[in-house]
């Protein structure tokens, strides 16, 4: 099983970080108490600038849930073909080479799924086997690498292809001015990223999955996820989500490493959820990483933002392009996201 391409897209519409703190402060004007706590959020998430699925002064007339709805399938459909088509270009393949199609997103809901559009939109194969996954959120885009390595497991000689999508701008609440709001407006932004993984039985330079692991922490459903009312969807975050990631990250990476006679130190190249600067420094606390050990993270951060579940795979889209460490070495993909839970990718570059 190998990861054969990877590719992101992304909206047109790019705003610095202080351009976007200010359009917040309109947005929530009148409802701020200390406008300032804006500006000073988004100073400190160390990112220069984001891309937003509409233009910003679009924003402003949104009223509700519907509109936004609407604006995340249309613009779904565009940035899911764009990464899809990167993505397969770099693998050497062809739409109508999917045989499998996982799409993940939890900014957005549609029926029929946003697969099925991209279906009639791109042409793919009417036998396409199509797994939308919704709920997942942050840690989707590890988990769907890993279900679609389960995929090729069993169809060895299929191509699937899984594409994230997530266009978190729209999911913005202009009643909820709560602290977790207010964080989460400083640190997401819009985009989509593809990867294409490919059965034993197809011969493709790229990254191979060694083995995934699944881990499931019981009663902490209360720290990441939304709460969804007739207005849309409102952010769950909780404040002990970094403490969680320091009691649990490095012993579940100890033990997946181990089952595969394998320690941190053999690790040639880390692929990390970028999430924002508090759960970076945390899974560095966790893991025993330096910023440099994790310097796709941080940089994938910068550049653009948490993209929740597209996060991960434009880190592995990173190392894959710019970052490939020489072949043999080992790599650990990893991401968390709400249940709350982790998801673990081992992979060999060939």
């Amino acid at each position: 099983m190998k990861i054969a391409g990877v590719a992101s897209a992304f909206p047109k519409h790019y705003y610095p970080q202080a351009f976007l703190s200010a359009a917040l402060k309109k947005f929530w004007d009148g409802r701020l108490n200390n406008p300032e706590v804006v500006d000073r959020m988004h100073s400190h998430a160390e990112i220069d600038g984001r891309y937003l699925a509409l233009p910003v002064d679009a924003y402003y007339e949104m009223k509700t849930w519907g509109q936004y709805n609407d604006a995340w399938i249309e613009c779904a459909q565009e940035l899911g073909q764009q990464a899809l088509c990167r993505a397969l270009v770099g693998a050497g393949l062809a739409p109508q080479d999917i045989d499998a199609l996982f799409v993940v997103s939890v900014t957005g809901v549609a029926s029929p799924s946003l697969d099925a559009r991209l279906v009639n939109r791109m042409n793919l194969s009417p036998r396409i086997k199509r797994i939308p996954i919704f709920g997942l959120g942050c840690v989707a885009g590890a988990a769907g690498i890993a279900r679609a390595a389960d995929y090729v497991r069993a169809f060895p000689n299929h191509v699937a292809a899984l594409l994230s999508v997530e266009l978190c701008s729209l999911t913005l609440q202009k009643e909820d001015v709560s602290m977790a709001n207010l964080i989460s407006s400083a640190l997401f932004g819009d985009g989509a990223a593809a990867a294409i993984v490919t059965g034993s039985d197809k011969d493709y330079p790229g990254a191979e999955i060694l083995d995934t692991r699944s881990v499931f922490y019981p009663q902490t459903q209360h720290i990441m996820g939304w709460d969804i009312s007739e207005k849309g969807f409102q952010i769950v975050l909780s404040p002990d989500l970094p403490q969680l990631i320091v009691d649990h990250l490095g012993h579940d990476v100890d033990e997946f490493l181990a089952d595969n006679e394998l320690t941190r130190n053999d690790i040639g190249r880390w692929i990390l959820h970028t999430g924002g600067p508090k759960i970076l420094e945390a899974t560095g606390r966790a893991l025993d990483l330096s910023k440099e050990d994790m310097g796709a993270s941080w940089d994938c951060l910068r550049k653009v933002g948490n993209l929740s579940s597209a996060s991960v795979l434009l880190v592995l889209e990173e190392v894959f392009k710019r970052r490939r460490p020489e072949a043999g070495a080992y790599s650990i993909l990893a991401a968390m996201g709400p249940g709350f839970c982790s998801e673990l990718v081992l992979l060999r570059w060939i």
